[in-house]
């Protein structure tokens, strides 16, 4: 599918004579059209009307608020710095020529699928955007919508509008991720040759060198500098359009409708014209993580059980069929999906936090509530800046023959997160005495910054604790590494207590949060007109905002993660040293650690999102019933069943998920069988497998696979709402729909978090604890201690890359499809 024909053909000689040279896999560039439009336009002619948009971007903002031209400024300028990243990144050397050639082949299935990929989801989408379209020019309007002028159909096409918007933002934070780490994995890989080749004149004895190894005498700073650094453009790109894409939503709804002006909509109001894009993100997201995660973990399970356990060949050994495949589901599933998935929880924290800041602003009478509306993009705006300086902070050399101590790669990491943090917590003090503060409550300001303070505390917990339960340092992973040396049946049961048992810490982190968020906010001095205090939910959006102040360098570290496993893949598959492949294994148990710590940051925000979004959906369905909804009563037997489903909904979804990974690795396993039987020499290297057999069945298998549980999350709120309504209408409950879908909402978010962390942390510690043995402990590579620990992995990866990060994404995804479609609830 995207290999040429010469990989079928041509012989190799024996291991110690094999040229290490693989013959062209590419079959032609894939440019997205957009791309290949932009490359086409005369480059005078692209940059007049590059500062023609600035131009009216800027003007627009001029119109609407300074915050605004801020927010733009400091978006623009961050997209600058990611530039000066990627020329930095590309910059590097690539490497011998076989290294480019793998490198090659990898981009090109990633860039194939992603645009197969993408062209189905756009299809879906444009087909949800018409039933969108249906539902909005049909529902009731509020009384604050006739007020303001706003129709049926000017509220449809908005909302339609924004949707799409949001999905093509996605996708293309989505692409970005993908594009920068097929092209850094390389270059990490060619530093790591480069310094195991100097440490060797200095140290020509393997056995001395493999103790400089294990001593950390490497310089580790240049190569984790690489791969942070290509990260933090896809971070810096992802987050600000993010906030660049709501902040000229807000400013041309601003400036169109003539907000605030006599006879208009109220500046309180639009937040909630915004709603679509968190909707048209969160759909991309959930399809992009689905596919990616689907794609790579059956791949990587594939080659796994056949490869490892069965042939006990290497992990990334050229012999086997797979192992592009895997390669290649590094990039879709953790680097493309994940920067489709943070930038959708930006999107709806930033957009949630703006209604709530609305809603306060209004019930308190604040004479200028623009400060309150347009504080999370602010907050988002300096995260831009402090994650920039982390990243820079991050600094390495090319001098690798020091033979002084260097620092292990998790404590570079660990030192730029620091940096980030104390810089995050200065600047949210800073925003929030500049647009918090109000005449009517002057001590709130400092009541919110605290909230803030309580967010960053709760992200850097969740960072910590999925460190403790991962990272094969600590005794949790040691534990289940040494469940492995009695079986693969210990090692399960080990894995299955672990994440259970790492649920716990999580969720009480959460819950003091909340509830200290919620109390600060509550006591800040704000009240209405009834002199009821009014602060408590803005309270915890501001702790939201407060969580995800890092979210750029967290994310950062992220794409670290697949971009070291994609090095060491090409350093096993161009044939390297050992030594280098001692170097890059060291850097992708680090790379292991930093996507589970991302994943629990992600699911740590997702349950704050979630309470403000259904914070939003009861205002939004008390404002179109004109009557009060303020709780939900679980002791009705119909709102009950609601709960029940949602709970069910999570554990049907998740089991989908698994076995759509497990179907299709079964495809893959068979296929890779069956080129080891018919091809014997390729165990011998005188035959080359068919890779382009692999990529194509997971390619063709998880476009397939993915449909279903995505289905299943859109359609399951809309139907149990539609149902329950027209139940209500002959009970004569007619708010029964939206109180069902809002049970089914809080069930479904409180067990989708505990099910995502348990999936999540198992899965990481499973493949962690496979890391800790190929390190030589317990036996080592090809022990039976090991073969349990490969097995426990293979469980493990389709909880950690499909079902787990597909459920923090659901769990947002519901909250913004039911306060999109409210009105037909009622």
């Amino acid at each position: 599918m995207f290999m040429d024909n010469d990989v079928e053909g041509g012989n190799l000689g024996p291991y110690a004579d094999r040229p290490r040279v693989f013959p062209s896999m590419r079959s032609k560039v894939h440019t997205p059209l957009i791309f290949r439009i932009l490359m086409g336009i005369n480059v005078r002619v692209l940059l007049v009307l590059l500062l023609l948009g600035l131009g009216a971007i800027f003007y627009v903002g001029a119109k609407t608020s300074p915050i605004i031209v801020f927010v733009f400024s400091i978006c623009i300028i961050s997209f600058l710095f990611s530039v000066y990243l990627t020329k930095w990144v590309l910059a590097k050397d690539e490497g011998p020529p076989e290294m480019v050639q793998i490198s090659d082949a990898i981009r090109d299935g990633a860039e194939g699928f992603f645009r197969t990929q993408y062209g189905t989801i756009s299809k879906m989408a444009l087909l949800l955007a018409l039933v969108i379209l249906g539902i909005y020019l049909f529902r009731s309007t509020t009384p604050q919508q006739e007020a303001s002028g706003i129709g049926r159909s000017t509220s449809a096409y908005i909302t339609v509008a924004a949707f799409l918007l949001g999905a093509i933002c996605s996708g293309i934070a989505g692409y970005v991720g993908m594009w920068v780490s097929v092209r850094a994995n390389v270059r990490v890989s060619s530093a790591a040759r480069r310094s195991a080749r100097k440490h060797c004149r200095l140290c020509p004895f393997l056995v001395m060198y493999l103790k400089m190894v294990l001593d950390g005498y490497h310089n580790w700073e240049y190569l984790v500098q690489i791969a942070v650094r290509a990260g933090g453009f896809s971070a810096m790109v992802v987050v600000g359009m993010a906030v660049i894409g709501v902040a000229i939503l807000y400013a041309t709804f601003y400036v169109w409708l003539g907000v605030d002006s006599p006879g208009s909509m109220k500046v309180t109001d639009l937040p909630l014209l915004l709603v679509g894009y968190g909707f048209g993100a969160s759909f991309v997201a959930l399809f992009a993580q689905l596919g990616g995660g689907i794609y790579t973990k059956a791949a990587d399970v594939g080659a796994d059980l056949v490869g490892k356990v069965e042939q006990g060949i290497p992990e990334d050994d050229p012999r086997n069929p797979a192992v592009i495949a895997d390669l290649v589901g590094d990039n879709v599933g953790d680097c493309a999906a994940r920067g489709a998935d943070l930038f959708e929880s930006i999107a709806a924290e930033i957009i949630s936090a703006m209604i709530l800041g609305g809603t306060m602003a209004q019930r308190c009478k604040i004479e200028d509530p623009s400060g309150f509306i347009l504080f999370p993009l602010v907050v988002h705006s300096f995260d831009l800046v402090v994650s920039s300086v982390g990243i820079l902070s991050i600094r390495g050399t090319r001098d690798s023959g020091s033979k002084s101590p260097i620092e292990d790669p998790m404590a570079i990491l660990q030192k730029g997160y620091s940096i980030t943090i104390v810089l995050a917590v200065l600047t949210f003090g800073l925003s929030t005495r500049w647009l918090l503060y109000t005449e009517r409550a002057p001590s709130a300001w400092f009541n919110f910054a605290l909230c803030g303070l309580v967010g960053i505390i709760t992200a850097y917990a969740f960072v910590w604790i999925t460190q403790y339960y991962t990272d094969y340092k600590h005794e949790p992973v040691r534990t289940l590494a040494l469940a492995s040396s009695t079986g693969h049946g210990t090692n399960i049961i080990a894995g299955v207590s672990l994440g259970l048992e790492s649920t716990a810490l999580p969720v009480l982190v959460i819950s003091v949060a909340i509830i200290s968020a919620f109390w600060l906010g509550h006591t800040s001095g704000l009240v209405d007109e009834g002199g009821n205090p009014t602060g408590g939910l803005f309270g915890t959006a501001v702790a939201t905002m407060g969580m995800l102040s890092t979210a750029a360098y967290v994310l950062t570290m992220d794409m670290f993660g697949p971009i070291a496993d994609n090095a060491g893949g090409i350093v096993e598959m161009s044939q390297q040293p050992e030594s280098v492949r001692e170097i890059t294994d060291l850097l992708d148990a680090v790379g292991n650690t930093t996507k589970a710590t991302t994943k629990g940051f992600a699911i740590g925000s997702a349950a704050l999102a979630s309470f403000l979004l259904f914070s939003a959906y009861m205002d939004e369905v008390a404002a179109f019933a004109q009557e009060p909804f303020k709780q939900v009563d679980i002791a009705i037997p119909e709102v009950f069943v609601g709960g029940l489903l949602g709970s069910m909904l999570i554990f049907l979804f998740s089991a989908w998920a698994c076995a759509a990974v497990g179907r299709t690795a079964q495809e893959v396993v068979n296929e890779v069988r069956r080129q080891f039987i018919e091809r014997p020499g390729i165990m011998d290297y005188k035959e080359k497998p068919d890779y382009s057999r692999c990529v194509a069945i997971v390619a063709t298998a998880s476009l397939r696979e993915m449909i279903k549980p995505g289905a299943l999350a859109i359609l399951s709120p809309i139907i149990v709402g539609l149902l329950f309504r027209i139940l209500g209408s002959y009970t004569g409950h007619p708010l029964l729909g939206a109180k069902v879908v809002a049970a089914m909402l809080m069930f479904g978010t409180v067990s989708g978090i505990l099910m995502a962390l348990f999936l999540n942390t198992s899965g990481g510690a499973w493949d962690n604890a496979k890391k800790y043995i190929e390190t030589g402990a317990l036996g080592g590579k090809g022990s039976d201690c090991h073969k349990a620990a490969i097995t426990g992995d293979t469980v493990g990866d389709p909880f950690k890359d499909t079902a787990g990060p597909s459920l923090h994404v659901l769990i947002k995804m519901l909250a913004t499809i039911t306060l999109v479609m409210a009105p037909i609830f009622l």
